[in-house]
């Protein structure tokens, strides 16, 4: 069904998702290839406004259950709308989150259960899922003291949760090794987009 490479950024909050996937994308453009960089929730007008309801802060009493089905939502537009016609084309396309976060923080984070969270996305999706997920890895109040800005709806949880959220996306690295590439998000950042980097040639060799 896909035909282009799909690398996703996952990692707890301030683990330097957006400076690696805007860093891989430059890469991959300066070598003349099509690359599609997005994030979620968004990518897509759609999307971008179920972005506003789940990351407002003026929304915190959101109920667990519709804040999971609503980032599944954004995640079904973003997929049919931006995803799937870039890969049908042969792009790159580099997301910052994808269906991993939506497990660890509302099927683990929030206690709707991975399982049940983890269908309801690969619904939303048609089962898509990246090539190649980076693990960005930071302890949570470590993520949390990188951040720049005023915290979102969900980083201003406390710390605990983070912690949890951390805890969660290792164990779904754990049990999916091939799919994952895990790096130190402390680590030099030249360092860690030179590692994504190798892993992303040795998936697009075996395309060529």
């Amino acid at each position: 069904m896909a035909e282009g490479l799909f690398v996703a950024f996952e990692g707890g909050d301030g683990a330097g998702k957006s400076t690696q996937a805007r860093a891989l994308a430059a890469t991959l453009e300066a070598r003349g290839l099509e690359v599609v960089l997005t994030r979620e929730p968004g990518g897509t007008p759609a999307a971008e406004a179920i972005r506003e309801v789940v990351l407002t802060p003026a929304y915190s009493g959101l109920d667990p259950r519709a804040e999971a089905l609503l980032y599944a939502a954004s995640r079904a537009e973003h997929v049919a709308s931006l995803v799937l016609p870039a890969l049908q084309r042969g792009a790159v396309v580099i997301t910052d989150r994808y269906i991993d976060s939506s497990i660890a923080y509302q099927g683990v984070g929030r206690g709707l259960g991975p399982d049940v969270v983890g269908e309801i996305n690969l619904w939303a999706t048609r089962s898509l899922l990246p090539d190649l997920t980076v693990l960005l890895d930071v302890e949570a109040g470590a993520g949390l003291a990188r951040l720049s800005t005023e915290p979102d709806r969900l980083e201003s949880e406390p710390e605990e949760f983070h912690a949890t959220v951390v805890t969660a996306f290792r164990a779904l690295a754990a049990g999916d090794p091939d799919r994952y590439l895990v790096l130190a998000a402390h680590g030099d950042v030249d360092a860690i987009s030179t590692s994504v980097l190798a892993r992303v040639d040795e998936l697009l060799a075996d395309r060529a």
